[in-house]
């Protein structure tokens, strides 16, 4: 019988307990947090009509290639989800009798058929809020300190850059590029930290702009004024959606300046974000230390999904933020330093010949709340203690023979190397 060649499909790895602790509790930080802000848990299906993730208020053109589809017995055309965005946008489209505004979190596995890299897989986590039926900023500026709140508790220092699209757009149609040539454009801007400004200006003249429109473009990327606001004051008299994105972007510094986190919060003219579907605000969030160069969560408003999925021009103020699980998993062991105690072990029992009475032990530790690893196999006394010395486990119980018969068992610090008994009944 030929042996199988077991191995993982491409792009998915399996997580052992050692990474999947760590990713747990990052887990358990986020939504701890996002229960903290009152936001309703929320799962939806990983199995999805091709029609709905496919639609125009998806990813765009670039994440539909890289959409996983199959079909059912019935030959019914199906995807699987590539973010939580569009199944959130379908559960409000669907349920009209959600009360107003409804913020969700959702946390769960989504699947790209993209290229891999360091960080990047074919199966990954996102974990997800979102908030519908807000249209001042003051939901984006929660959004922006929630996320800041959730990074401080993971302890990584972290940088939000934030644009208004609206802005970008009324500025690019006051340069003279075409309507139909605004998304494209876009997506070419959102390179500019990645390739510079000459690679930028070189794919925007194989757009077959103008010449007059590029050299106004590339006007606007070295000014060096284009960080303040007032920089664009101008040119709100001129065009109405540079004037709508300059008063919202306003509005929402001026919600970061009261809550005191204006200084991690960067307005960034050229911050794009490739999706379509997003009409307002964006932003993304930056390690300050660099060590991953790409953002480690992002989101922004965009008001017009919901309402066309349900096929109507009705208008649902929605803004969301997405963080990523496995990117964030990366962040914490680049800085993580070296652990002085496992904190996922209280108490490590050691039966010397007493497996019931020490059974009995555990569960009264295990009642008081207590995380209790019990040794099954009959390990020696020396393995014992040098599994806990690896492990970096501070208290071991030891229950031998002669503990029983004292009514007692006895533990030792690990790190001390102190030693004492206690009483417990086991008559």
């Amino acid at each position: 019988m030929k042996k199988m060649d077991y191995q993982n499909v491409k792009g998915t790895q399996d997580y052992l307990p050692n990474v999947e602790v760590v990713r747990r509790d990052i887990r358990r930080t986020l939504e701890d947090v996002f229960i903290q802000y009152g936001c309703k848990p929320l799962e939806t299906p990983i199995l999805n009509y091709t029609e709905l993730m496919a639609s125009k208020y998806g990813g765009g053109a670039e994440i539909l290639e890289e959409m996983y589809t199959l079909s059912d017995r019935g030959k019914r055309d199906l995807a699987l989800r590539y973010d939580l965005t569009i199944p959130f946008a379908k559960v409000v489209a669907m349920n009209p009798t959600l009360k107003m505004p409804f913020k969700r979190y959702e946390i769960g596995k989504v699947f790209r058929d993209g290229p891999i890299k360091t960080g990047r897989f074919r199966e990954f986590t996102q974990c997800d809020v979102d908030i519908v039926g807000v249209g001042s900023q003051i939901a984006e500026s929660e959004l922006m300190v929630m996320a800041l709140d959730a990074f401080r508790k993971l302890e990584l220092k972290v940088t939000i850059q934030y644009n208004n699209r609206k802005l970008l757009t009324g500025m690019l149609n006051v340069f003279g590029t075409e309507y139909e040539k605004i998304n494209k454009v876009i997506l070419i801007l959102d390179k500019l930290e990645k390739v510079g400004i000459e690679s930028v200006v070189t794919e925007l003249d194989e757009q077959g702009l103008s010449s007059s429109t590029i050299t106004l473009i590339k006007q606007f990327l070295i000014d060096a004024g284009k960080t303040s606001f007032d920089y664009f004051e101008s040119f709100a008299e001129q065009n109405e959606e540079v004037r709508h994105g300059l008063n919202e972007l306003k509005e929402l510094e001026s919600y970061l300046e009261f809550l005191g986190v204006r200084e991690q919060c960067v307005f960034n003219p050229f911050l794009a974000r490739g999706l379509e579907i997003y009409t307002g605000t964006i932003y993304e969030i930056f390690l300050d230390d660099q060590s991953i160069k790409s953002s480690i969560g992002s989101g922004g408003r965009y008001d017009n999904a919901i309402g066309g999925l349900i096929g109507t021009d009705q208008e649902f103020s929605t803004v969301g933020i997405s963080f990523g699980l496995d990117v964030i998993y990366t962040a914490i062991c680049s800085t993580v330093k070296e652990l002085k105690e496992n904190p996922n072990v209280d108490y490590y029992i050691v039966p010397l010949g007493t497996q019931k009475e020490s059974l009995l032990v555990a569960g009264y530790l295990r009642n008081k709340g207590y995380k209790v690893e019990f040794e099954m196999s009959n390990k020696k006394l020396g393995k014992a203690l040098d599994k806990a010395n690896k492990e970096k486990i501070r208290s071991v119980i030891i229950i031998g023979q002669d503990e029983v018969r004292n009514n007692q068992f006895k533990v030792k610090d690990m790190f001390s190397g102190e030693e004492w008994t206690e009483s417990f009944p086991f008559n």
